[in-house]
């Protein structure tokens, strides 16, 4: 069922859902550093060059911390971007309203796919082999960290307002 959007308070919807993000982002960054020093034993700052090479290239690889730096903040734009989407989609579908865990999952899932199969192919040139262990691991990851947490954040946001009273999101 798709409802009218009421624009809630733009102050304080995009402090949320930015927060969620910044919670989202941090979460995500320590479980990438924890796995990718866990299977590879090496530092992790290979991480956020990775990130940064969407943008400088393999340039990213030579100077290390300047492109991790930039690769740390990319990723935070990137984890902020997702969470204001699902704060954004969250009053019209009603879906999201309905089941917090199931749309979790379901938004880690959409979350691995979009990163996988859009951005990170327009952006980073290398090949991708298909590992199931390793993409069930990353969806995991995804849905722990951004899925959990923006869904249930969202939920809280729109049952009640900086008032106490509950968001009408019919905008009747």
């Amino acid at each position: 069922m798709h409802t009218a959007r009421k624009a809630y308070p733009g102050k304080l919807f995009l402090k949320k859902a930015l927060l969620a993000g910044l919670l989202a982002g941090t979460l995500d960054a320590i479980a990438a550093i924890i796995n990718y020093y866990a299977v590879t034993g090496k530092s992790p700052v290979i991480v956020f060059e990775y990130i940064a090479s969407g943008v400088f290239g393999k340039q990213a690889y030579t100077d290390g911390a300047p492109y991790a730096i930039f690769g740390l903040l990319f990723h935070f734009l990137i984890a902020m971007i997702f969470a204001v989407f699902y704060f954004w989609i969250y009053p019209t579908t009603t879906f999201l309203q309905k089941n917090s865990l199931a749309s979790a999952i379901l938004y880690g899932i959409f979350i691995w796919l979009v990163m996988n199969l859009l951005i990170v192919p327009l952006f980073i040139s290398h090949t991708w082999t298909f590992h199931v262990t390793k993409v069930l691991l990353a969806m995991f990851i995804l849905i722990v960290c951004i899925g959990i947490p923006v869904s249930f954040l969202a939920s809280s946001f729109y049952k009640k307002n900086r008032y106490g009273k509950a968001y009408d999101q019919t905008g009747i």
